[in-house]
């Protein structure tokens, strides 16, 4: 049976490896946080444009206001203020396929749109199976914003602005025409959508497009936390919820 190891990091008394590199030496003061993402997840060093990308994704993500996961969030916190930790980790529980996490299901698409030999038909092959199963494709459509999610053009700006606006990015394009086709009418690509084009053509590993997620709604979830310690929201989230879910006798 083959050893298991890890390339990730190490420790000596006098020092802290990081993928071959000294923390203390060679990273600190030297590297950011997020070219250190993209270090620690990749093993390699990001270009100034797929720092850029991956910078405006995660802050693209980091609040999206009293959603699920941060009325988890708060409410847990109410419940054990001692552990922030708890909090936290009950808000990224509701990091899931509807909120926040659903840029993996639309990367796959991308993906089988780049690689196919005819990407515009298979564009086109997707919204029509979504269509005829009156589903909704993942990357698509939202409540608020419509007919544009405004951080979908600013997230495509960017990726073109730095160079990395690839063949991801043009299959979410083709697929947005193709989906708007089929329906008929506009249908805006949210942010989740854009994210999923920017980070593959950033070249990161989409399978790991929801941790990405998950590391900037942990900050988002920080500060929905901070403002709990400062203005707490319990009384109001209960009486919301009391008012609009009243008691009613069951029919027997």
């Amino acid at each position: 049976m083959t050893t298991p190891t890890t390339s990730l990091c190490f420790a000596t008394p006098d020092d802290i490896v990081v993928r071959g590199r000294s923390l203390p030496r060679e990273l600190l003061g030297k590297t950011t946080f997020t070219a250190m993402i993209y270090f620690h997840l990749t093993g390699r060093d990001a270009t100034p444009g797929q720092i850029a990308v991956l910078d405006a994704c995660l802050v693209a993500l980091m609040e999206h206001g009293l959603t699920p996961s941060a009325i988890s969030a708060r409410l847990t916190y109410a419940s054990a203020p001692e552990a922030l930790q708890g909090a936290v980790a009950a808000g990224l529980l509701g990091v899931g396929s509807t909120f926040v996490g659903s840029s993996e299901g639309c990367a796959e698409l991308l993906a089988r749109i780049v690689a196919s030999t005819n990407p515009r038909a298979e564009a086109h092959a997707i919204a029509s199976a979504a269509r005829g199963a009156d589903a909704r494709l993942p990357g698509f459509g939202h409540p608020l914003h419509r007919p544009v999610d405004p951080r979908t053009p600013a997230l495509l700006a960017i990726a073109r602005e730095h160079g990395v606006y690839g063949p991801h990015c043009a299959a979410l394009e083709l697929l947005a025409a193709a989906v708007e086709g089929e329906a008929g009418r506009a249908i805006p690509v949210n942010a989740t959508g854009a994210i999923a084009a920017l980070i593959a053509d950033a070249e990161l590993p989409i399978g790991i497009l929801r941790g990405i997620a998950l590391i900037s709604r942990c900050a988002g979830l920080v500060g929905h936390l901070r403002e709990e310690q400062e203005a707490p929201t319990l009384r109001a989230l209960l009486a919301g919820a009391d008012a609009a879910v009243p008691y009613e006798e069951e029919k027997r």
